[in-house]
């Protein structure tokens, strides 16, 4: 029988080796064990501190943003700013893009802001139009701006043009 045991052994060695068991140390047993629980009670205690400061009701805002301006000071700024947007003209003709560049997302952004801060005054049923609006007028700022750093002139004057248009329209209404 030991010769049948033996010739099985020889005919399929294990596929792994025998595990032996790793010489550890006790310090070093316990210095992971303590890491180990370290790591753990740490874990937990930024859990619930987390957990317990937030307060259900204020964990998470989704209001709107509120405009940093009144409406009064919106309308008494927005022809200023739409004529500071249209003052980019000159740099154009001049061919000067960098600084058309420049004077076109400064004057955009004021002239943004008053519109919208005009819009959200407004009410609710005619907030579609003027948000199609003011969508339509930015997105040509923005071709124009494009188009300024392409130096590429027909563009330019076409876009141009389009806030023009859109400008005078989106006036008219608010």
């Amino acid at each position: 029988m030991a010769t049948t045991t033996s010739l099985l052994q020889k005919l399929n060695p294990p596929l792994h080796p025998p595990i032996k068991p790793h010489p550890t140390t006790t310090a070093g047993a316990a210095t992971r064990r303590s890491s180990i629980i370290l790591t753990a009670s740490s874990a937990i205690l930024l859990y619930r501190q987390l957990t317990i400061s937030a307060k259900p009701a204020s964990a998470f805002d989704f209001s709107m943003t509120v405009p940093d301006q009144t409406v009064e000071e919106a309308e008494s700024g927005i022809q200023s700013h739409a004529q500071s947007l249209l003052e980019v003209k000159d740099l154009l003709m001049a061919e000067s893009w960098k600084e058309a560049q420049k004077l076109l997302r400064r004057s955009s952004a004021l002239l943004k802001q008053d519109i919208y801060t005009i819009i959200l005054a407004k009410p609710a049923a005619e907030r579609p139009g003027l948000r199609k609006l003011y969508s339509d007028l930015f997105t040509r700022v923005t071709r124009l701006d494009y188009a300024a750093r392409d130096k590429d002139r027909i563009s330019v004057w076409e876009c141009y043009r389009g806030i023009v248009l859109s400008l005078d329209d989106i006036l008219s209404r608010v």
